[in-house]
């Protein structure tokens, strides 16, 4: 007989939870990549130093582990070094948001709970694939909720991932502190902004003098580990800095992840290594 995993009861989103996730992120934060060596091997040294340089170029937040930092080709040890890496390599005013959204809820339960015990103040994660994913959010997110023993979470909604579409209307029934928005969507973004209470923050690049004077919290953002100080300009609403940032958002929409570490490698950052192509 399979054994059952207790799933705690859906609750509404704590006030308390919303003020601390509030605090702990207002401007634009990075979605970092991982470095890797020639090899493929992981360079958590690296990895740590670009995140260093980009909290000293106005960066807020570093993502860990999330889309752009290849998470689906990390070990459970590998992503424990990353995070106590950039952890470690931060100041204590910048914090290190840990992705720990997985295909089920036994499994992101067990990369947040490793994510809490390496240093992370925070974790993003995204809801399970199949069949009735959508039903089962309150109790997936639940269980991450309390798996991060009180730190916050934020919800990921990327509709180019079969399991990370998450409705606006769900948002507010879900214990989380808010939302990292991908779709790059203004018509989404004006519907959270205008129906969710939680945080929003934009994924996409190519919002950002939209979002920010709207008021949205914040920005998590891979074109961050190459243009951090126009993207910080942008969402402060320069549109000449969000015209600016137009050819590397497209190239990197396009490109994806090896587009945006061969930018890196040419700046001298990290090597152009990737795991995914």
């Amino acid at each position: 007989m399979m054994p059952v995993l207790m799933i705690p009861p859906v609750l509404a989103t704590p006030p308390g939870m919303r003020r601390k996730m509030a605090a702990l992120l207002r401007g634009v934060g990075v979605a970092l990549v991982t470095a890797f060596g020639p090899e493929g091997e992981l360079d958590a040294s690296a990895t740590a130093k670009l995140a260093a340089d980009l909290a000293g170029r106005g960066v807020r937040a570093v993502l860990v582990a999330g889309t752009t930092g290849e998470a689906d080709t990390l070990t459970e040890a590998e992503r424990i070094m990353l995070i106590e890496s950039v952890r470690d390599a931060l100041p204590a005013a910048v914090p290190v948001i840990a992705g720990t959204g997985a295909p089920s809820i036994r499994q992101a339960v067990t990369l947040t709970r490793a994510a809490v015990a390496a240093g992370a103040d925070a974790v993003l994660t995204w809801c399970p694939a199949g069949r009735g994913a959508r039903d089962g959010l309150g109790g997936y997110f639940a269980a991450v909720a309390d798996a991060a023993g009180g730190r916050p979470v934020l919800a990921y909604h990327n509709p180019f991932i079969p399991c990370a579409d998450i409705p606006v209307s769900a948002l507010d029934g879900l214990p989380v502190s808010g939302v990292k928005d991908s779709s790059g969507s203004p018509d989404r973004l004006l519907d959270e902004l205008e129906h969710y209470t939680g945080d929003c923050y934009v994924g996409s690049s190519g919002l950002l003098a939209l979002a920010g004077p709207l008021g949205t919290a914040g920005a998590l953002l891979a074109l961050a580990n190459v243009a951090p100080e126009m993207c910080v300009r942008a969402f402060a609403g320069d549109t000449t800095a969000q015209r600016e940032l137009a050819g590397p958002h497209l190239a990197v929409r396009g490109g994806g992840i090896p587009e945006l570490k061969r930018r890196l490698a040419r700046a001298g950052s990290i090597s152009a290594a990737c795991r995914v192509w």
